[in-house]
């Protein structure tokens, strides 16, 4: 990996002074013991919490560091879950320094070929070798990644991300407000989410097992943005893939690796449950409202970055979460009420055009 000419270069940007003499501490620190190169120093990526990337290059090759500013970010998460990755067998960032109290670790580099831009290059061959190799990793991650020391995925927790909704969604990108027929129809769909996710086997949960945090890299793939694992619902990491933020697939083409999933987790043994092993249409229903639960978040996550935290191109992709959320809402009669409370916001016919893209 070759490192850009200084004039190509992007510096790196501090928020404070503060946090940039902490930096310069830290790292001259660790230079020495790493044979890493300072002025090598550029923006590797950032996302959509305070963390940021940076990428530096050493006597061995690139590394990458994080840049987590306490109190806003933890890295202990990060460390653990990372350890079990590695544990299990899987492609993840080796930790190579930490400073936890303020939030610098130093990490091996696992490319810079994201799972997204290969996805999207319209090589349909490419895209399905890609995808089976991500629900071979989610297999094992299932099976390997121990659940039970990781924070639980539960009603509160759930309920916490469904509120995010009618709050940043609803009332502050569009400016509406529910009357107690809205909200009464709101709770019930609540209520039925979260009663499904319950219902279900739990397991190691990475929360974002999507294609923007998957790299392509040997082993493939390599595994990312991991902190907030949780022990939860088994469909959830399945739903992340198929019904991405980014990038939308044709049903047949979800249905086909859900297919995929479920036939090779019953093989290696992953806990799905006497209900779901033995049924696909249960375990695709399953999945679906476990999607459902997830777009309503994420629609609220999105407009928060928005409006709080000055992050206004996720808004842009907030007609494909309308478009999944309508789809499974008109499939299941259950979930009808939510349509017309997703229609003065999403508009159906907007929504579905949008979802053959």
């Amino acid at each position: 990996m070759t490192t850009p000419p200084e004039s190509s270069r992007v510096p790196v940007a501090w928020p404070d002074a503060q946090r940039r003499s902490a930096f310069e501490r830290w790292l001259q620190s660790i230079t020495l013991r790493h044979g890493l190169r300072p002025d090598s120093l550029a923006p590797a990526s950032a996302d959509a919490s305070f963390r940021r990337y940076l990428r530096i290059e050493s006597r061995h090759g690139s590394l990458i560091i994080m840049d987590a500013p306490p109190p806003h970010e933890d890295v202990r998460p990060f460390v653990q879950v990372a350890q079990f990755i590695r544990d299990a067998g899987l492609n993840g960032p080796q930790v190579l320094e930490c400073d936890a109290e303020q939030g610098f670790l130093l990490l091996g580099d696992l490319g810079r070929k994201l799972y997204l831009g290969a996805l999207q290059s319209g090589d349909a061959a490419r895209a399905d070798a890609l995808m089976r190799d991500a629900i071979t990793a989610l297999v094992q991650w299932q099976l390997k990644v121990p659940a039970a020391p990781l924070p639980p995925y539960d009603e509160a927790l759930l309920a916490r991300e469904l509120a995010l909704f009618p709050e940043w969604c609803v009332q502050r990108e569009f400016g509406l407000q529910w009357g107690e027929d809205e909200h009464t129809r709101w709770q019930k769909i609540c209520r039925l989410l979260i009663d499904s996710a319950l219902a279900q086997p739990l397991v190691a949960v990475h929360r974002d097992w999507m294609p923007r945090n998957l790299m392509v890299a040997q082993p493939n793939p390599g595994i990312l943005d991991f902190q907030d694992a949780v022990r939860g619902p088994i469909t959830y990491d399945v739903a992340s893939l198929l019904r991405d933020a980014f990038i939308s697939w044709d049903e047949e083409r979800e249905i086909d690796w859900a297919v995929r999933y479920w036939s090779q987790a019953k093989r290696a043994g992953v806990p799905l449950g006497e209900e779901l092993a033995g049924d696909f249409g249960e375990f695709w229903r399953a999945l679906e409202w476990m999607g459902l639960q997830r777009h309503l978040k994420v629609l609220g996550i999105f407009c928060r970055l928005k409006h709080r935290d000055g992050k206004p191109a996720y808004a842009e992709d907030l007609p494909r979460f309308f478009a999944y959320a309508t789809r499974v809402a008109t499939r299941y009669a259950p979930l009808r009420p939510l349509l017309s409370l997703l229609e003065p916001m999403s508009g159906l016919e907007r929504t579905e055009a949008f979802s053959m893209r």
